[in-house]
């Protein structure tokens, strides 16, 4: 269950997740580099992470278990 694959997959769940965390976490509003809460947006975007992982071991066993998902549905390379 915990192949090579598997931890890419889930690997790259918590990445993406993390950074469309930190990305809705600094606003819709014009951004200010100078203004923003770094220990704000890095704790949303860890926490975020964090879900994904629990997520993908949750999801471990349930779905194919080369994915950390909870289908059967495998990625294509087209």
């Amino acid at each position: 269950m915990f192949t090579l694959a598997y931890w890419r997959d889930l690997t790259e769940r918590m990445i993406t997740t993390a950074a469309a965390a930190a990305v809705g976490a600094l606003g819709g509003e014009s951004f200010n580099l100078w203004t923003v809460d770094v220990s704000q947006v890095t704790g949303v975007a860890l926490g975020a992470a964090l879900v994904a992982l629990l997520l993908g071991l949750a999801g471990r066993g349930v779905g194919d278990p080369s994915t950390a998902g909870f289908t059967n549905h495998r990625k294509t390379n087209t």
